[in-house]
């Protein structure tokens, strides 16, 4: 994995400000970012920890309503990352809260992400194909609300449970070169998606990043709340993606493994018994002791018990692994 500070000066700010009333009573003492979702993780915890893994060594909260319960928890420094705070005394709108970093730090780039998304995106990515002349916008395929229903002629053929429709929405992250941020300190309040994204883009200077079935979740209510807490049941995030518990018997193990692009697992054995990985979809390679593995789409590569091994993501890679219930079975190797 490259680290963005060998690449050049990035600072990272996230937005906290909001009051998160759809989300009332919860957000009544606690402010939305630190809503957990799962035990003690809260939708902060995971942005600062995508952060810290690529890297950025300065985050900004960009804060305000129950600023002091954020300041409380993370205090100036949380796990080696540098916590910084510009609270807004007033609302003055997401151009304000993001001026406030624009116009106060100095950096090369900025990458702003919105504190009420939980996404897998790669962050890395996404910074790696920025450019100094450009603003660059994460992207999501929009999801329909409701199940749709399909017809033909005068009947109803079938049903079909909200699928995602051919629009794109912003997701809500965004890089921010040092060049264009003119652009935004122009403006003094207000809403960025309204004031200042419509004339870059009518400028053709806002640039798209997307990344194709990946997770995205934006927490507004208590719906997306409780649908974010179902997908991270039995999930434990890693720098390199995820690891998801789908089955637990006494006799074997799976779980799904999904490793971003670029970046790689740790080394690690099975001591007593084999493991099976079946690749669901992407590119990799696993890199064993004395031999290296290319892998895609459909393959399915078993480990021999006391065999070394990593696996690194040449395309976002999802796997399924089967092996045995017993986590001591499994040892990283330095």
């Amino acid at each position: 994995m490259e680290n963005v500070s060998e690449m050049r000066k990035i600072v990272g700010g996230i937005l906290c400000g909001g009051y998160g009333k759809r989300l009332w009573p919860l957000t009544n003492t606690v402010p939305k970012v630190l809503l957990e979702i799962s035990k003690e993780y809260t939708i902060l915890d995971r942005q600062l920890s995508q952060l810290k893994n690529i890297g950025i060594k300065n985050v900004y909260l960009l804060a305000g309503y129950l600023h002091e319960k954020i300041r409380e928890r993370y205090g100036d420094e949380w796990r080696g990352l540098r916590i910084n705070y510009f609270i807004e005394e007033e609302p003055g709108g997401t151009l304000y809260a993001i001026n406030n970093l624009l116009g106060n730090v100095e950096s090369d780039f900025y990458i702003v992400m919105n504190g009420d998304i939980v996404t897998d995106i790669n962050l890395l990515r996404m910074l790696k194909n920025a450019d100094e002349n450009t603003v660059s916008m994460a992207i999501t395929k929009l999801k329909s609300p409701y199940g749709i229903v399909n017809i033909s002629e005068n009947r109803i053929i079938g049903f079909e449970e909200k699928p995602e429709l051919p629009y794109f929405i912003n997701a809500g992250i965004y890089v921010i070169s040092k060049k264009l941020k003119n652009r935004f300190l122009t403006f003094k309040r207000g809403d960025v998606e309204k004031l200042v994204f419509p004339l870059l883009a009518k400028e053709g200077l806002l640039k798209y990043y997307f990344e194709k079935d990946v997770l995205w979740y934006s927490v507004d209510s208590h719906k997306d709340l409780e649908t974010v807490r179902s997908e991270f049941s039995n999930r434990e995030d890693m720098p390199w993606g995820y690891v998801k518990t789908i089955v637990l018997t006494e006799k074997y193990m799976v779980r799904k493994v999904y490793i971003m692009e670029g970046f790689a697992t740790p080394m690690y054995i099975h001591t007593e018994k084999d493991e099976s990985i079946h690749v669901v979809s992407g590119k990799g390679k696993i890199l064993l002791e004395d031999n290296e593995i290319q892998i895609k789409e459909g393959d399915i590569v078993r480990i021999r018990p006391g065999q070394k091994h990593s696996i690194t993501a040449l395309e976002n890679l999802t796997l399924m692994e089967y092996s045995t219930p017993h986590p001591a079975d499994r040892v990283e190797v330095k």
